[in-house]
């Protein structure tokens, strides 16, 4: 990781106006460092393409000493990591996109084994189809050895981590804001849990609004993270579709779950399906597709011992919501002892409860 009397230089270079991340990457790669690109001449700097007088004179005289000593302490107060391009650590993915940011905030842990990875994106009004396809995709994921990558958003990003993190698995969130805002409020806990099996990272310093400007930014960094970027419920004009088109732009795979027609929450997944993007029914479609090298470390789901009368109501079970009236008169029983044995069920982890007394088996 990047030492601290280095570090000030990369935070540096990101407060003068003018310097994106191409051309960031371009100074980074002529001058090897930013210290280097503070102690180089006019002549040497105006070399370099997209670099004019006035933009090489605001280099050498921008007055950044304060806002980066008042950035260093928050770092250090907040026990944040900062890896830069030239970072051992820094992922070999998103390294190689045509803008990618010149340093990453990060809390918890990047790894080499990151570099395996997925990303899961959709809505933020998730049905429960797209939460229970979500969730069974990222448990598939990473009980493959491979990262769930996503953004931390509401809806099909929150239940592609926690399926992730219910698996035992590893899964990293993009934020639009700064490292030390969470958003939504509510992904607190979600956040701490992702930060002891993952990363949280984001490219925009302490206190950066999550402002919509941000999201597009974000989303190029989910998909340069990964080799393949997923697509679960998205509207016509959802953001999601960004992600889409970003990953196209870096080579990367585009895969969609199909959803159904009279949905507008389908409309972007089947569109995207219909323009080359790849079916997605279970992870072996991702996996197959782009991944065919990795060992498959799947291992088979240990199923817990059930009672003749629990085995009786897991058969009718499935991925398809059922009400408990529907479960009791099906199963011939009284909602009181279909509830009890749902209950019991639900300890064992084969079934699972959703709003309105429905259940899904698992």
């Amino acid at each position: 990781m990047t030492d601290i009397d280095d570090l000030k230089y990369w935070l540096a270079l990101n407060h003068v106006p003018g310097i994106g991340k191409v051309l960031y990457k371009r100074l980074i790669d002529h001058f090897k460092s930013p210290v280097k690109v503070f102690s180089s001449t006019m002549k040497e700097l105006k070399s370099i393409e997209g670099i004019g007088e006035r933009l090489a004179k605001d280099i050498l005289t921008a007055d950044w000493k304060e806002k980066v000593d008042i950035e260093l302490s928050r770092i250090e107060k907040e026990k944040v990591k900062v890896i830069t391009l030239l970072d051992e650590l820094y992922p070999d993915n998103l390294k190689k996109i045509y803008d990618p940011p010149p340093f990453l905030y990060i809390m918890g842990e990047i790894r080499k084994e990151d570099n395996r990875a997925i990303a899961i994106v959709g809505s933020r009004k998730a049905t429960t189809y797209g939460r229970l396809m979500t969730e069974r995709l990222s448990k598939d994921l990473v009980s493959h050895g491979i990262t769930v990558v996503s953004g931390m958003a509401r809806g099909i990003d929150t239940f592609s981590h926690q399926g992730a993190l219910s698996a035992g698995g590893r899964t990293i969130a993009v934020l639009g804001c700064g490292i030390d805002i969470i958003y939504p409020s509510e992904n607190r806990s979600l956040r701490d849990k992702i930060i002891e099996s993952g990363a949280v990272l984001t490219e925009f310093p302490f206190s950066t609004p999550p402002e919509g400007v941000n999201f597009p930014s974000r989303n190029r960094i989910i998909s340069g993270l990964s080799l393949g970027v997923v697509i679960i419920e998205a509207t016509s004009d959802s953001g999601s579709l960004i992600t889409a088109s970003n990953a196209l732009d870096q080579g990367r795979e585009v895969f969609a779950v199909p959803g159904n027609i009279t949905s507008k929450l389908s409309q972007g997944t089947n569109k995207l399906i219909k323009r080359g993007a790849k079916l997605v029914e279970d992870a072996d479609d991702i996996i197959e597709e782009i991944l065919p090298q990795i060992e498959r470390k799947k291992k088979d789901k240990t199923m817990p011992v059930l009672t003749s009368e629990e085995e009786v109501i897991y058969k009718l079970l499935s991925d398809e919501p059922k009400h408990i009236d529907i479960i009791s008169r099906e199963g011939r029983l009284t909602s009181n002892k279909a509830l009890s044995l749902l209950l019991e069920m639900e300890i064992k982890g084969v079934i699972r409860q959703l709003p309105g007394k429905s259940f899904v088996a698992t």
